[in-house]
């Protein structure tokens, strides 16, 4: 039985770097909204993990999320400053699969740009609460799962493939690095 990229008749597999890779990452992720944060990412064993929104992703594919001081969170990135985010934009595309390194820290000026009001939730004294930390996720590398044309040529191409028995994937994927 041959694979479904072997009956595929165009190309669904490109590599991005540079500009175009942050630029499909801040796509992705911004469309996503929030993310899986993994921590304590070791072979063999599940790792940690909690939904986050990221509160930016700058110009050099950097994630910024705030989090709390006493969090498990900062405590395993204090160990093991790797982690991964996991974002699905929608149900059939949109995907986004990124490695990194983090850094906490508690500058004051970057909490001020990434503060929202409905944080007082998480941080009761405001945005001068002393429990609130910086996580800035620096992008090593990813994966990325996307359509070509969006999901109303992507859903199109599905049911034209399904009628005539072949293939038709509007998807595209890659490695991704900043």
């Amino acid at each position: 039985m041959d694979s479904i990229n072997q009956n595929q008749p165009e190309d669904n597999f490109k590599n991005l770097i540079g500009k175009e890779a942050i630029d499909k990452i801040k796509e992705l992720a911004e469309k996503a909204g929030s993310c899986f944060f993994c921590t304590d990412i070791k072979t063999g064993k599940p790792f940690d993990t909690r939904p986050m929104a990221p509160e930016k992703i700058d110009d050099q594919g950097n994630f910024w999320f705030l989090s709390s001081s006493d969090s498990h969170k900062n405590e395993e990135l204090e160990q093991d400053s790797s982690v991964q985010l996991l974002f699905q934009g929608s149900s059939y595309s949109d995907y986004l699969s990124i490695y990194g390194k983090a850094v906490i820290s508690k500058d004051k000026a970057k909490i001020k740009e990434l503060w929202d009001p409905m944080m007082k939730t998480w941080f009761t004294e405001g945005e001068d609460d002393p429990r609130i930390t910086v996580i800035q996720v620096i992008p090593s590398e990813g994966y990325y799962w996307d359509t070509k044309h969006g999901m109303a040529v992507a859903t199109v191409k599905r049911i034209f493939g399904a009628i005539k028995g072949e293939t038709y994937d509007d998807s595209i994927e890659g490695n991704i690095k900043p």
